[in-house]
């Protein structure tokens, strides 16, 4: 019998067998960026290899320690001062590319804007005379709550230049999350718009953040984006971005800043009602993002036209929208809606009109992409896509076989992507040039990081065995702690395994070594005395034909400890799963992973509840499957969906 901990390692194993593998195209390997050797590169000097990657940015002073680390406390190039924002914009301005599309944005009613880098100079420039105007100075925080708009990454980058530290806050986030928020940063301003546009109508922004400074003196101004023009109240605090920032001045000297110095606080759900805010600096972060944006996605910016679907309220909009591509100089791709406005084919199209080269997007998007059916991209020109992203959470196999499929043409390499808002930047994945990849793996750390899976004891575990991911050595963009709360840092992150930052995330390493992330240990269910992955439980449901998505929970259970709760979508839309559906799937999981993983209860459901980011939500299941009241849903890009769910639910 398996240890009984919720934590226990011993059955943390991704059960279901995959052989497939595809080796990277002849061609794409010959011209990839970066080659099999760099492994060996950065394995013989690790801190070397990393002082070479910061190398490939612009420093205003270098550095004159490359790391210091007291753990689990670390200082990245130590001495070094440079500007994150001129890093971004002004380099290539200078280097000759100031023509080059920096922003090619989509409106979701299908307006559109070209911004070169130029123009996203000049205007950077204009909101950093603003800010500082507004009173905001260097360390001061900014809290940003807007839509998918290019003024967003404005308003990022217009921080980073003067030293203000940014807090963005997702747009779909209610009144009390913004507020938490502006208490725990002490925010000096509020940078907001009007409204934003989502599934064919305006949605107003304004009124949560009328709501949330209204008692918070901290907030001194509201500065605010036109985007939909619907009326809005106004106070003395609230400013017009198109009346200041419009009529600002372009010029402006920017000042480099510290390594070390906080570039922005991003907030993350934690186990307790309070979220956390991680930490991140300057010099470290921007070293990795760049590397890491470059090497994984093999980034030509003369030529390839990048999108990633995350909404710039996430960790994957910081790193992969704004300061990985722009530090690389390479043409964005925004989109302000979702992928069902006005059709179901939106995302393909925006793909073909803007030539789209390299793709990034979460496995929950892929698998309602399936749902829809392979008919939808069919439609479109996808030929130009060269490289494929998957982010957010594990990707199953069948939807990594029908994304490199359907939306890849059958030869385009699928980056599998493992990392988080604490890690800042792509720990683990597939190198396109380089690896062999297989689906639903995330195959091996990238060069310079040295993680591992390892046992209870903290132990290495071996080959074809599970158990938790962790990392060894300190890496550039790492958190450097949680904001204002050093105890919580050391808590959450590094009392698991001395001297190992653990994430939370299960992890296996199969036959060949290769690492298969299994979600977080939290979404283990102990069943019988045996711990399940939710992962692998899905897995087995979404490889079934009739099953397009599926979510598990373990719901408490007096006999078994736990009992496997299934929430699938079924493919035909049906709204119930028949008895002999019903009997097919258990069996079908059974089969492929035993029948201790048999779900006890599979209920249809028309969605699931997702954050924007693109993760299912399983405690909010979990809350439904054991008939509590239903937890916080702010984070859902629709909470509706749950009182939908309730009701599916037999009584």
């Amino acid at each position: 019998m398996a240890d009984s901990t919720p934590q226990s390692q011993e059955t943390l194993s991704n059960l279901l067998h995959e052989t497939r593998s595809f080796p990277p195209p002849a061609d794409f390997a010959a011209n990839a960026n970066v080659k099999a050797d760099a492994y060996e590169h950065a394995a013989a000097d690790r801190l070397a290899f990393w002082e070479e990657q910061a190398g490939r940015l612009q420093w205003e002073r270098t550095w004159d320690t490359v790391l210091d680390w007291q753990a689990p406390y670390a200082k990245w190039f130590v001495g070094g001062k440079l500007n994150a924002s001129v890093n971004c914009v002004d380099r290539h301005v200078d280097a000759g590319n100031g023509e080059r599309a920096a922003i090619q944005w989509e409106g979701e009613p299908g307006d559109s804007r070209t911004i070169t880098y130029a123009e996203l100079r000049d205007e950077v420039s204009r909101a950093a005379n603003v800010l500082t105007e507004l009173g905001v100075g260097k360390g001061d925080r900014v809290a940003i709550y807007m839509p998918m708009i290019p003024e967003t990454v404005v308003a990022m980058l217009a921080c980073a230049r003067i030293g203000a530290v940014h807090m963005v806050v997702f747009g779909g986030f209610s009144v009390d999350a913004l507020g938490q928020r502006l208490d725990d940063s002490q925010a000096k301003l509020v940078i907001t718009a009007d409204g934003g546009y989502r599934r064919g109508k305006p949605s107003s922004l304004k009124p949560a953040v009328d709501e949330a400074v209204a008692g918070r003196p901290a907030v001194e101004n509201v500065l605010v984006v036109r985007r939909t023009g619907q009326e809005v109240d106004w106070t003395e605090r609230d400013v017009w971005w198109h009346e200041t920032v419009g009529g600002a001045s372009s010029e402006h000297t920017p000042e480099a800043h510290d390594a070390e110095d906080p570039l922005f606080i991003m907030y993350t759900s934690g186990t307790t009602a309070r979220p956390k805010g991680i930490l991140h600096t300057t010099g470290g972060y921007l070293t990795q993002t760049s590397y890491t944006h470059w090497s994984v996605f093999d980034l030509k910016p003369e030529t390839d036209v990048y999108w990633c679907a995350a909404d710039i309220g996430w960790i994957t909009g910081h790193s992969y929208i704004v300061y990985g591509p722009l530090s690389n100089g390479g043409t964005v791709v925004m989109y302000e809606g979702t992928p069902d406005t006005p059709h179901k084919g939106r995302f393909w199209e925006i793909v073909q009109k803007y030539g789209v080269t390299i793709a990034y997007m979460a496995p929950t998007a892929i698998r309602t992409f399936m749902k829809w059916g392979e008919e939808i991209p069919a439609e479109y020109d996808l030929s130009s896509l060269r490289v494929l992203g998957s982010v957010g959470e594990p990707i199953n196999p069948e939807a990594y076989v029908w994304y490199r499929q359907n939306i890849g043409g059958g030869n385009v390499p699928v980056v599998d992507t493992w990392w988080q808002t604490e890690t800042g930047a792509i720990m683990v994945s597939p190198l396109p040039g380089v690896t062999s990849a297989k689906p639903g793996a995330a195959m091996g750390p990238i060069p310079g990081i040295d993680a591992d899976v390892v046992d209870d004891e903290g132990n290495p575990v071996p080959d074809g065995e599970g158990g938790f991911i962790v990392v060894r050595e300190p890496w550039p963009a790492m958190l450097r702690g949680i904001w204002g709360d050093d105890q919580r840092y050391k808590d959450t992150y590094w009392s698991r395994f001395p001297g190992l930052y653990f994430p939370g995330d299960g992890a296996k390493k199969d036959e060949d070594g290769d690492m298969w992330l299994l979600g977080r240990v939290d979404d283990v269910m102990l069943v019988s005395g045996h711990n399940l992955s939710t992962t692998e439980v899905e897995s087995a449901l979404v490889s079934h034909p009739e099953v397009a998505e599926a979510a598990v929970v373990g719901a408490a259970d007096k006999v078994t400890g736990q009992a496997i709760v299934g929430f699938v979508i079924l493919r035909g839309g049906g709204e119930s799963v028949p008895d002999e559906l019903l009997q097919e799937l258990r069996n079908h999981v059974g089969a492929s992973l035993g029948p201790i993983a048999k779900p006890a209860r599979i209920l249809a459901v028309p969605e699931l509840p997702k954050t924007r980011s693109g993760k299912i939500m399983r405690r909010l299941l979990r809350d439904i499957a054991e008939n509590r009241d239903i937890g916080d849903t702010s984070t859902l890009t629709d909470a509706s969906i749950m009182d939908v769910i309730a009701k599916q639910l037999p009584k």
